[in-house]
């Protein structure tokens, strides 16, 4: 069998040429005669690759000089406790509540702090973002969170919240690299690359150097310090140096598409095609509110649970994988990230339509 279209969550669908380079080096990576996996992160080949990735990523998001960028383990979920214990110092959150990994968010922070959930959108099934141009921001917060893009609800934030002065931090993990990004709007900004960077293992997270202090809450775990990863420049102890490698790939793909601006402007045309489809279609409908859609998680439904099943076991027999929505929301979800060829959409559309005529 050949290669399916994917259309998972997370881990989820990586660029082909970049699995073609990663096969062609896996025995023996550019003369060392062993593979990435098998090589000492404090080598020199290493190091290069480490700081490569480092310097592409910085070039794709023009990340400024006082950002820190941190190559991390334990994916977005550990972030959940780390972000508390590193910037709480007031022991005050607020934090903005789009769907299940901001909720999580929010109850991690609860055990270090007074974290308040400042707005939500829960009462729709998280089917829309709710306004933030005018919050009630704790005066004494120590910053603002969001989850920016909802992987299982499909939402996006198009307008950053007012935060009112106050450190923004936010959870990129399934919209990052999809557009370009001003880093200045953030205190820190993060996400775990498995979506629409690399192999699930590593979390990249870019942080302003004024909040990377001593000064984090007792207790907390040495390598829970964003000093400690910050002075070490990500290699304090063995980082996920495969999965950095794979990211480094990926950051040398998308510069070579043209950037953050050419792959959003191919992700909007991608998105395009399956919203206009679900806006015409008489069985299909999407689930967001239209000015809220995320260009990379794209949630729908037929409004008939049995029809829904079928559609998803006939997808698959017909190529396309992990259409399945999430229990909460039901019905079926299509992430596109930046990986999924244009094709994919297309071949996708053209099967919803027979199913369609089929099932009438």
């Amino acid at each position: 069998m050949g290669r399916v279209y994917n259309f998972s969550a997370g881990p989820a669908v990586l660029p082909e040429e970049v699995l073609k380079e990663a096969a062609e080096e896996m025995l023996d990576y550019k003369g060392t005669g062993m593979s990435v996996m098998e090589m000492s992160h404090r080598s020199k080949a290493y190091e290069e690759i480490i700081q490569t990735a480092e310097k592409d990523i910085r070039d794709l998001m023009n990340i400024p000089d006082n950002y820190k960028v941190l190559f991390l383990q334990g994916g977005a979920s550990q972030q959940f406790a780390m972000i508390p214990m590193n910037l709480m110092k007031n022991r005050k959150a607020d934090y903005i509540i789009t769907g299940q990994w901001a909720k999580k968010a929010w109850q991690e922070a609860q055990i270090y702090g007074e974290a308040k959930a400042i707005a939500s959108s829960a009462d729709k099934t998280f089917s829309y973002i709710p306004d933030c141009s005018d919050l009630p921001i704790d005066d004494d917060a120590d910053y603002v969170y969001i989850c920016e893009n909802n992987t299982i609800y499909g939402t996006k934030f198009k307008t950053l919240p007012n935060t009112k002065g106050k450190t923004l931090v936010a959870d990129v993990s399934s919209c990052f690299l999809s557009e370009p990004v001003d880093v200045t709007k953030y205190g820190v900004i993060y996400g775990g690359v498995q979506k629409n960077v690399g192999p699930a293992g590593v979390v990249i997270v870019i942080i302003r150097e004024d909040l990377i202090t001593e000064d984090t809450l007792p207790g907390t775990p040495t390598m829970l310090k964003y000093k400690i990863h910050a002075d070490n420049n990500s290699l304090y102890n063995t980082p996920p140096a495969y999965g950095i490698y794979i990211c480094g790939k990926v950051f040398k793909w998308l510069k070579k598409m043209g950037g953050l601006e050419a792959i959003q402007k191919r992700n909007i045309e991608k998105a395009q095609i399956l919203y206009d489809f679900l806006d015409s279609s008489k069985m299909f409908h999407g689930t967001v509110r239209k000015e809220d859609r995320s260009l990379m998680n794209v949630p729908f439904v037929t409004g008939n649970e049995e029809l829904d099943a079928k559609f998803v076991k006939e997808a698959k027999a017909a190529g396309f994988e992990n259409l399945k929505g999430h229990r909460t929301v039901g019905g079926m979800r299509a992430s596109i990230y930046n990986a999924m060829p244009i094709e994919g959409v297309k071949a996708l559309v053209e099967f919803m339509k027979k199913f369609e005529a089929e099932n009438q």
